[in-house]
């Protein structure tokens, strides 16, 4: 393996492609190209350790390693077979194959993942006479198979877990936001750490640890306690070490607020343990408050929220989205405002056209992020007609 030029693509969501390319350029990525639901660079063994610990908007990261094309099972188990598997994995080392299919030869994730373990056995068992094992729970080395028609691209997975899995998530409500959907809205919306944060139905309180950890420039996976690519065997100890020192040296203090209502104490309660895992009782305040009783009290003010729709929770949604509206008009002037919504009838009862539409998933929920502008006097937002 190159570790200076090392090939990288990291995986996203859709929608917030652009949103990582950023991230990637500001922390140093070489030739960043935006795919879907990917953005690819080149970087050294360094950056990738970097941009695990680092990048808010990224689900895996990955380094392909292996490429070709098979037009037959028995061309890909023969090329997967004779591949130094050795480079990657040592025989006393535990695995786990990922599998991504997109063709008409292979259509089954789970065969090709099948034939793919078998080949990597025999290949072991035929040179040392001794097999790697099988871990899908914790495995110690991650492989990620992409196929493409016959396009074949082994990867090594360099994060293990998810990188939405910061790790200061103890407790969940019944629809909580995925971390890294919710700091994609987030840095959509503008929010950068200066003037004041508001989510009024904070739920178990992702919105408001995601903005408090760009506020104060915290490093995404400070709370994670391992990489996959801390047990590839050509791993640097010091290097990240240094990498994790120096960003924790650049988390900045913050001086505004960020604040999240809700009228459920379990939530709330929910919130405050989350809270607290991620060491932010200090920055986050949260309060049991109905939002359509509440009035603007932080200014300069963001509000980004998720608030509840059909296919999750159960509620009156045109009767729930003209409160929404009316209180934005009545109680929140000057205000910019974004929320996530699923049901795009039941959106246009807040009765504000909103200024931005942003397409987004929400799990396998195609929503919209809307973003609202309340103005005072002269620049009354438009009204939506018919």
């Amino acid at each position: 393996m190159d570790t200076e030029n090392l090939q990288i693509q990291i995986k996203t969501f859709f929608g917030l492609e652009q949103i990582l390319a950023e991230e990637i350029k500001k922390l140093g990525g070489r030739k960043v190209e935006v795919k879907n639901r990917a953005v690819n660079c080149e970087g050294d063994l360094g950056f990738l350790y970097k941009i695990n610990y680092s990048l808010r908007t990224a689900l895996k990261i990955l380094i392909p390693v292996f490429e070709f094309k098979a037009f037959n099972q028995h061309q890909f188990y023969n090329k997967l077979s004779q591949f130094a598997w050795e480079q990657f994995l040592d025989v006393d080392q535990t695995f786990a194959i990922d599998a991504t299919v997109n063709s008409e030869t292979f259509k089954h994730s789970q065969f090709v993942t099948l034939k793919m373990k078998d080949a990597i056995v025999d290949y072991f068992q035929d040179k040392f006479k001794k097999r790697p094992n099988i871990e899908t729970k914790n495995p110690e080395i991650k492989f990620h198979l992409h196929i493409d028609r016959e396009l074949v691209t082994i990867s090594m997975d360099s994060s293990g877990d998810p990188l939405f899995k910061r790790g200061y998530r103890k407790e969940q409500g019944q629809a909580p936001i995925n971390e890294v959907l919710a700091s994609g809205m987030l840095q959509l919306a503008g929010w950068d750490g200066k003037g004041n944060f508001l989510d009024p139905m904070c739920g178990s309180g992702t919105l408001l640890i995601e903005a408090a950890m760009i506020a104060m420039d915290l490093p995404a996976q400070i709370f994670r306690r391992r990489f996959a690519f801390q047990n590839w065997n050509n791993y640097d100890a010091e290097l990240f070490s240094k990498i994790k020192e120096f960003r924790i040296n650049r988390v900045k203090e913050f001086n505004g607020k960020i604040v999240g209502y809700d009228i459920d104490a379990r939530m709330l309660n929910a919130a405050r343990i989350n809270i607290e895992a991620a060491e932010m009782e200090d920055v986050i305040e949260v309060k049991k408050q109905n939002f359509f009783d509440s009035k603007k009290e932080l200014f300069p003010l963001l509000m980004v929220f998720n608030p509840p729709y059909d296919e999750r929770i159960s509620i009156n949604d045109d009767d729930f989205y003209k409160k929404i509206g009316d209180t934005f008009k009545t109680h929140y002037p000057n205000t910019l405002a974004w929320l996530i919504s699923s049901d795009l009838e039941a959106v246009k009862k807040i009765g504000l056209r909103p200024s931005r539409k942003i397409k987004l998933f929400n799990g396998k929920l195609e929503t919209r992020f809307l973003q609202y502008e309340m103005y005072e006097g002269t620049k009354k937002v438009h009204k939506i007609e018919g």
